[in-house]
């Protein structure tokens, strides 16, 4: 199938076109989904499961988005709009704030299993949507577009991205049975999967809004620093205040690199075995 170019109208919406899919590519599909599946086992936390089961997404092939949406719509009012890739970011927000989620159409190559630089398919609706099936990570996605739009005409949108990065990308959230992912980014990598949660070198740091707007991040490794919620209700009301007053303080502090701790951090302790060998590996939240 490849990468749509075309758009269709000012929102870049397509058609999703899904019976154009090769079987190569829905090959592909289930490579990853079957891998990505095995290692979430103990990892991923409970609304991502039920919101995947929820969904009826499988290995059997690349879903169709009028399925997903039939369910998705009655679950939380969410609906997935096809595009063809990364779009403005008004129209992204534009689009979370009516609760669309823009999901891209194409799969990535059988030689980019283990890396791609932008979302694909993969990422998107395996990644993203099952937690829009849990009502108040669906509210929260749904506020985040609408300050979305705030922040870029405040001219701050770079410390709202701050915190789409390290909570819908690479968030990791306290229960429990211990630490649980629930970012996007990482549930869809198959080594930041395992690296987030079994390697001693990351920093686990405890979520702090204004700690997270001045945290720096990079796109082309695994991350050096996790930030941990103790719940979806305490990210929500995280986006409840209005933030002008906020992004004026935090712009009046330095920005702090990726793996830098603060005497106030709270610390989450590191797993007791090493898990690998290697330095961090390159990556993205598209993996």
């Amino acid at each position: 199938m490849g990468q749509v170019e075309c758009r269709a109208g000012e929102d870049f919406t397509i058609e999703q076109d899904w019976a154009a899919y090769s079987e190569a590519e829905h090959a592909v599909w289930r490579h990853l989904f079957e891998r990505q599946q095995r290692l979430l086992v103990g990892r991923a936390c409970r609304e991502y499961r039920e919101g995947l089961a929820g969904l009826g997404v499988a290995a059997s092939g690349i879903p169709d988005f009028r399925r997903l949406n039939d369910i998705l719509e009655r679950a939380t009012g969410w609906r997935i709009v096809a595009v063809p890739g990364l779009v403005p970011d008004a129209v992204f927000f534009g689009h979370l704030a009516n609760r669309r989620f823009p999901s891209t159409c194409f799969i990535r190559r059988p030689d980019q299993l283990d890396y791609l630089e932008e979302p694909d398919i993969f990422h998107d609706i395996v990644g993203h949507v099952p937690l829009l099936m849990n009502p108040v990570f669906a509210d929260y996605m749904q506020a985040y577009g609408v300050g979305g739009l705030k922040a870029q005409s405040l001219g701050h949108l770079e410390r709202l991205a701050r915190l789409y990065w390290y909570t819908v990308e690479f968030g990791l959230i306290a229960t429990a049975e211990g630490l649980r992912i629930y970012g996007s980014g990482i549930l869809s990598s198959a080594g930041e999967s395992v690296y987030c949660l079994d390697d001693p070198r990351p920093q686990r740091l405890g979520f702090d809004l204004r700690r997270i707007m001045r945290t720096r991040y990079r796109i082309d490794r695994f991350q050096e620093t996790y930030f941990v919620i103790a719940s979806f209700e305490q990210l929500f009301e995280a986006t409840r205040p209005d933030f002008t007053p906020i992004y004026r303080e935090v712009a009046a502090l330095p920005d702090l690199e990726p793996g830098q701790v603060l005497d106030s951090d709270r610390q989450f302790p590191p797993p007791a075995a090493l898990g690998q060998k290697n330095g961090p590996q390159q990556s993205s939240a598209q993996v």
